[in-house]
């Protein structure tokens, strides 16, 4: 059976294809048409006013005419929006960009609304309806006539920021701050925790059959394959590792009951390998991307360092979330008491957000200042743990910016906020 978490994923899968949501809204459509034939069945003609003929299929040709055009400009704008997302921010933020509701949901109106109007003309010109067919249709079409206006405004309000970079930062965020949300509550994702001993033990390695980034693990299918052979199943891939043929996803261990049934493929499909990377169980992704916008703003071609800036501050209140509190009535159990699933470590995190910007902007002293900031702002969290990655950091941001930059009064502004960490 799909689990909770399992039907999550593949529902954030689903929302990234455009397809979707305009081939249901198509398919109410139709029926919509088809249920106004209901009202000629139900005998509802001598209580509903009459209307023409010859004004419902004005208003439906006009319908028809526009809505295609309409829907051509959706197409070509979200286009156009997507490029921009690609080129300006990071091509990591496409699927962000691409799974945006009211876009989504304006394209879909807009076909939805060609469909109807095109099956309902065709419909009333053959004469199909009866008054209270026709009075159905009518008011159907008006409704439909106000949903496309409703739309149209909320949609143009939206797409004149979908592809800008401020727009992708705040996805972006979103997106993290979700996934790290998720996962501090979850730590081991409602597994074990790998424990020193089993970080070095040795056991059965199972390998992808696929080459690509982790995006999902099933543990409920772990566990029951784990109970069938009476081992244990330490995961060695979490969402987001690269895996190959020589990058193991899992490791098992104990003595397994027989062994002659025994089929790593039984293990390994609980874990959904593709090409690219996920945002939804994979919170490394999302400091990733906002370090990468963050990277090409510091780039010559754009030198826009108020942009890497802001990203420092997302950067900062993304991992200060972190270290919040934690809520104890969200707290994972341990549910899955035969796979272990190691902990996120702050280091990487830490990685995956400063290494870039530190390195391209070691050279502008606003940048640096503002990095270094923020490596203090981050020690002061109370967490032994990120204090130590903020000094690590603080020091490498420190001796990049000292070989980087040529002024000494430039070197002396970024020492002085430095030391008050790293002395």
């Amino acid at each position: 059976m799909l689990s909770l978490d399992r039907f999550r994923f593949v529902f954030s899968r689903i929302k990234e294809r455009l397809w979707i949501k305009p081939l249901i809204v198509c398919v109410l459509s139709v029926g919509g048409t088809f249920i106004a034939m209901l009202a000629d069945d139900a005998g509802l003609s001598r209580l509903l006013p009459e209307v023409s003929q010859g004004s419902v299929e004005s208003l439906l040709s006009i319908m028809a005419s526009s809505m295609l055009v309409i829907a051509t400009f959706a197409v070509g704008s979200m286009v156009a929006a997507y490029a921009s997302a690609s080129t300006g921010a990071t091509p990591r933020s496409l699927p962000l960009v691409i799974a945006d509701d009211v876009t989504q949901n304006a394209l879909s109106v807009f076909i939805g609304a060609f469909i109807f109007s095109i099956v309902s003309l065709i419909a009333v010109k053959n004469d199909l309806f009866d008054s209270a067919g026709l009075f159905a249709i009518f008011v159907l079409t008006l409704l439909v006539f106000t949903l496309v206006i409703v739309t149209f405004v909320r949609w143009v309000d939206r797409i004149a920021r979908l592809g800008r970079v401020v727009n992708i930062i705040e996805k972006a965020e979103n997106a993290a701050a979700d996934a790290l949300d998720r996962r501090r509550h979850a730590p081991t994702l409602g597994a074990l925790a790998v424990s020193s001993q089993q970080a070095h033990s040795k056991g059965i390695l199972v390998s992808s059959p696929r080459v690509g980034y982790v995006q999902h693990i099933d543990l409920e299918t772990l566990q029951s394959c784990a109970e069938t052979f009476n081992c244990q199943v330490v995961v060695i891939a979490v969402p987001g590792t690269f895996v190959s043929a020589g990058r193991p996803l899992l490791r098992i261990e104990g003595h397994l009951e027989g062994c002659n049934a025994f089929k790593p493929d039984a293990f390994s499909s609980a874990f959904t390998v593709r090409s690219n990377r996920a945002f939804e169980d994979d919170p490394r992704l999302g400091l990733l991307a906002l370090s990468e916008i963050a990277d090409k703003a510091l780039s010559p071609g754009i030198n826009d360092p108020g942009t890497a800036i802001n990203v420092i501050g997302t950067l900062v209140r993304l991992l200060t979330l972190w270290q919040s509190p934690l809520e104890s009535d969200r707290l994972a159990e341990i549910i899955y008491d035969r796979v272990a699933v190691p902990e996120l470590v702050i280091d990487d995190l830490f990685d995956d957000a400063f290494t870039a910007i530190a390195r391209d902007g070691a050279a502008m002293v606003e940048v640096s200042i503002r990095l270094q900031k923020a490596f203090c702002a981050l020690a002061e969290a109370g967490d032994p743990a990120m204090t130590a990655a903020a000094r690590k950091h603080s020091r490498m941001a420190l001796a990049r910016s000292e070989r980087a930059m040529l002024l000494p009064d430039d070197i002396d502004a970024v020492r002085r906020v430095a030391y008050r960490l790293i002395n």
